[in-house]
């Protein structure tokens, strides 16, 4: 038996799979459902710590059941384990929000967990049955309500495997499955011959999977981090070492990335499923998303359906994608974001947005809810971008205003809740007093309590009060409640809790969550291993402290395999953009700059400016020269642009043009990362300033964190990050071994040791130009391309 394949489960994950039936309505503020981060937490221990010597806390049990060819192991932890003389109680403990007078009976999918656990508990002490008790605690009066209920040994068994019956054929599947993948990538070669440095890469990889850590990767563009990366993971699929593997993205272009590289190597012959989790807004088949039976037919008995959408899908196809998520969706007439989850418990692999495993609110419960672990291998794509994202994740603010507004609509409705929401108004009034622009406040615990008391009476509001005027607006404040009361839990010392008057007259306070690690490492913990990777991931240090808060990191840094004869690089060392030197002369100079560069060499350049204000400044410039004077096409990103302005926008990367086309972006926005201009479409970019975020509450906040630590608050809140932005944006030229290209640093600053410290490795060589050189230099490099260029074309003809 010691070959035998074990196919694991995890007890939450059995009940709800096999038990759920009927709609989806998201009408229910689903009091129990939405509490799952409380489990474990404060009150099961409050609870546990009551019940006296004979309970045991936290007991893990699992129970194996033999089929011909595989077992199914299904694991989980019983909250309390009470032992006496006159027989056993398995305890299940709920933490809710919800008035416990309107619980009649245990919420089924809960009960049928506890009565897992007795099962289980009941066949290894050879007991003649146990009472499941169902506990649920409210969560703001610690108020009590138990049911119970006693159950022979025979009845629970009988239960028990009507319960598996309904699984077993899905466990089959990940038998069969899991063979024919394991064999297929017994075969597998890696794709293409290795570029300079890519094996040194993949083996880097897969050491670091195999020893359990995590890596980080600083690797420039081209290296093939994506192919570099999925193709060891999948190795040590292979060998046991993960089952499941999580490629995490920030953007939708790196997802279609990882989509090609695994179909890349099912043309090798791998056998493996991967499915692409997108939100649910470009998701749904209606135009505005109304998860209710009566406002969408695919809400509707939706739980009746979906089980044979899933098995039909699973078995048709392997790149699983939102087309083809939609297809299917449609074929069963079931929710496509509903069913896109589903999926993802029977595919190999998963391709999804970062919110997915972080975001607390968003994450897939079903790998990462209390108790629940697995065999993950976690692919963080653009991790630089996870810093920022992290923080976002992990913060929460409240405005003072929406209170007011609220109440205004609640009142007529329920005027305890009017009441309650005056107390908090009042609360943050005061607040407000003793602030003059920003305040870092040393406790809340107080308002806390307030915030408590009305999310409590509001579950109530909104589970009793299903159609009401602006529901949807009290709803999302609702929620704003929510999260704050679960991202307080979090509260430590990589926190700041701080109120602010904002520039339109709001009032706020915030949660501001600084150093991210601690929170990520909760879901990182559950898995087996970690590779962040990205082009920008320098100084390594920093991104090792906020992403994981453990210098003792593996740590790789992959050498470019482009020929760095290819690329100019330059810096300017007689412009400015700081915040002082921002005026007409310093951007008359950026334009000559502009002028001088592209007119070397007939192309498409992007121009990156510090900021939409900068942007405008000089366009003005611009347009006071005469289109013939200026000599070059340009338009400019607009602040705000939707996916078809964007599209429209790179659309003018690829028109013919008799002179050269200058593309005016602001570094850091949507057009300075995850972009792919290939070739002649992209010979240059021009990066104006050294990218510093603007300064502001926020930056001012984090810069004090960083110097009570004495890590270089400078550093950490605007150097390193501005770096990057200017990293990501000098990214754009070379994507490819035949292109060709230059970058311009205007800045003076990157002229000093502070900031080359900072340059990538492949930055080691660069011209320092003024504006009265810089077109020799720019003339000279293309010169060169071009000579270079006849005579690779003499040697092959």
């Amino acid at each position: 038996m010691a070959d035998t394949k074990i196919i694991k489960i995890s007890v939450r994950n059995l009940v709800e799979y096999v038990l759920r039936s009927g709609d989806i309505d998201n009408r229910r503020t689903q009091a129990f459902e939405k509490t799952a981060m409380q489990e474990g937490s404060r009150i099961h221990r409050k609870i546990q710590r009551r019940m006296g010597p004979d309970y045991r806390p936290e007991v893990s049990l699992k129970h194996t059941v033999d089929q011909d060819q595989f077992q199914i192991l299904i694991e989980g932890r019983a909250d309390g384990i009470i032992e006496k003389p006159e027989g056993v109680t398995i305890d299940e403990i709920k933490g809710v929000y919800k008035d416990l007078s309107y619980l009649e009976e245990p919420v089924p999918v809960h009960l049928a967990q506890a009565m897992c656990y007795g099962y289980f508990y009941c066949f290894d002490h050879t007991l003649a049955g146990a009472v499941i008790q169902m506990t649920y605690c409210n969560m703001e009066t610690e108020e009590i309500r138990r049911f119970q209920v006693e159950k022979t040994f025979e009845e629970l068994e009988a239960w028990f495997q009507g319960l598996i019956h309904e699984y077993v054929k899905w466990a089959r599947y990940l038998y069969i499955h899991g063979l024919r993948r394991d064999e297929s990538i017994q075969e597998l070669s890696f794709p293409f011959p290795y570029r300079s440095g890519q094996k040194d890469l993949v083996v880097s990889v897969y050491r670091s999977i195999q020893r359990k850590r995590n890596l980080f990767i600083q690797a420039p563009t081209g290296v093939g981090k994506t192919l570099s990366t999925i193709f060891p993971a999948v190795r040590a699929m292979r060998e046991g070492l993960g089952d499941k593997l999580f490629y995490l993205t920030a953007k939708t272009i790196t997802r279609s990335v990882a989509e090609e590289s695994f179909e890349l190597l099912r043309e090798q012959g791998l056998y493996l499923n991967t499915v692409t989790i997108t939100a649910k807004e470009k998701l749904c088949f209606l135009d505005t998303p109304e998860c209710n039976p009566d406002a969408c037919p695919y809400a509707k008995g939706h739980f009746d359906r979906v089980g044979d959408g899933v098995y039909d899908i699973i078995h048709q196809e392997t790149g699983i994608t939102r087309d083809i998520v939609l297809a299917y969706a449609e074929k069963h007439q079931v929710c496509p974001f509903e069913f896109c989850l589903d999926i993802s418990n029977w595919t190999d692999s998963i391709i999804c947005d970062y919110n997915y495993v972080f975001d607390p609110n968003i994450r897939l419960k079903r790998y990462f809810s209390e108790g629940v672990s697995g065999e993950y291998l976690f692919l963080v794509d653009e991790a630089h971008n996870l810093v920022p994202r992290a923080r976002e994740m992990y913060s929460a603010v409240l405005y003072k205003e929406d209170f007011l507004l609220v109440k205004k609509i609640i009142k007529p409705m329920d005027q305890k809740i009017a009441r309650l929401l005056d107390r908090c108004n009042k609360e943050l009034l005061e607040m407000k007093r003793e602030c003059e622009s920003y305040q870092i406040l040393e406790d809340i615990r107080f308002f806390m309590t307030s915030i408590l008391s009305l999310f409590g009476e509001m579950e109530k509001f909104m589970e009793i009060h299903q159609e009401f005027g602006d529901r949807d607006l009290v709803l999302d404040f609702y929620f704003a409640l929510r999260d704050f009361i679960n991202i307080y839990e979090r509260v430590d010392e990589n926190y700041r809790i701080y109120t602010e008057l904002l520039s339109d007259g709001r009032f706020m306070l915030r949660l501001f969550c600084i150093n991210p690690s601690r929170n990520l490492k909760e879901c990182l913990n559950k898995g087996n291993g970690t590779i962040f990777f990205s082009a920008t991931l320098l100084p390594v240090s920093y991104y090792k402290e906020l992403l994981s808060g453990d210098q003792e990191e593996y740590a790789v840094y992959a050498h470019s395999p482009f020929d760095q004869e290819k690329r100019l690089l330059m810096v300017a060392g007689d412009v400015s953009s700081r915040y002082t030197r921002r005026n007409k002369r310093e951007y008359q100079k950026v334009v000559d700059y502009f002028k001088v560069i592209v007119s070397e060499q007939k192309g498409n350049y992007m121009a990156f400016l510090p900021s939409y204000h900068y942007l405008k400044e000089v366009e003005s410039v611009l347009y006071e020269i005469s289109e013939e004077s200026i000599g070059f096409t340009f338009l400019s990103q607009a602040s705000s642009m939707n996916e078809a302005q964007r599209e429209q926008f790179l659309k003018e990367f690829s028109k013919e043009r008799d002179n050269s086309f200058v593309a005016l972006c602001v570094m850091g926005g949507v057009f300075s990362e995850g972009i792919d201009l290939r070739a002649d479409q992209l010979i240059g970019a021009i990066i104006v300033g050294t990218g510093l975020p603007m300064v502001c509450t926020e930056q001012h906040i984090l810069k004090a964190y960083f110097d009570e630590k004495e890590q270089k608050g400078f550093d950490y809140a605007y150097q390193y990050p501005g770096m990057n932005k200017v990293m990501q944006a000098a990214g754009r030229v070379i994507r490819t071994v035949d292109d060709e290209g230059i970058i311009a640093l205007l800045d003076e600053r990157f002229l000093r040791p502070d900031y080359q410290a900072l340059f990538p490795r492949e930055w080691d060589e660069y011209y320092e130009v003024r504006r009265n050189n810089v077109g020799d230099v720019v003339k000279d490099f293309w010169h060169k391309r071009e000579k270079k260029g006849e005579n690779e074309y003499e040697e092959n003809t």
